[in-house]
């Protein structure tokens, strides 16, 4: 029997602004995008990783009452998520790259731990950190 994680979601706050920050300023491309009465099921994936998906969810119905949904939106909005991890070939030059697109960045990039790492937010609040390869 095989088991594996396909979609990873994030809370944000609206996804047509969330679509536009994962592919435009970090690369990811469109997954799905497929909707139902009010609900969007939104995944996006990094080219170098297409078995898996990072789903772009709206707190509220079917999982969510209005009371959860805003109490949701308004811990992601302080940070209050666990971080995401991205992973790249060369920290600065990320950080470089994405800071000109736009990207609003909580830490710049430092060496650390045998690599070097930078922090960022999307949006909505969800904190990344984004670290370089080991080599």
């Amino acid at each position: 029997m095989s088991q594996y994680v396909q979609v990873v979601g994030v809370y944000v706050r609206d996804q047509d602004e969330a679509l536009t920050f994962y592919v435009d300023k970090l690369g990811f491309k469109v997954h799905t995008d497929s909707r139902n009465g009010n609900f969007r099921w939104l995944t996006v994936q990094s080219p170098q990783q297409p078995t898996f998906q990072l789903g772009l969810f709206m707190p509220g119905p079917p999982m969510h009452d209005a009371a959860t949904a805003q109490t949701l939106q308004a811990m992601v909005a302080k940070g209050a998520m666990p971080p995401l991890v991205l992973i790249v070939d060369d920290c600065r030059g990320s950080y470089d790259r994405m800071r000109a697109a736009g990207v609003e960045f909580t830490q710049e990039p430092i060496d650390r731990y045998g690599t070097v790492d930078a922090g960022f937010r999307d949006p909505s609040g969800n904190g990344w950190k984004m670290i370089q390869e080991r080599r």
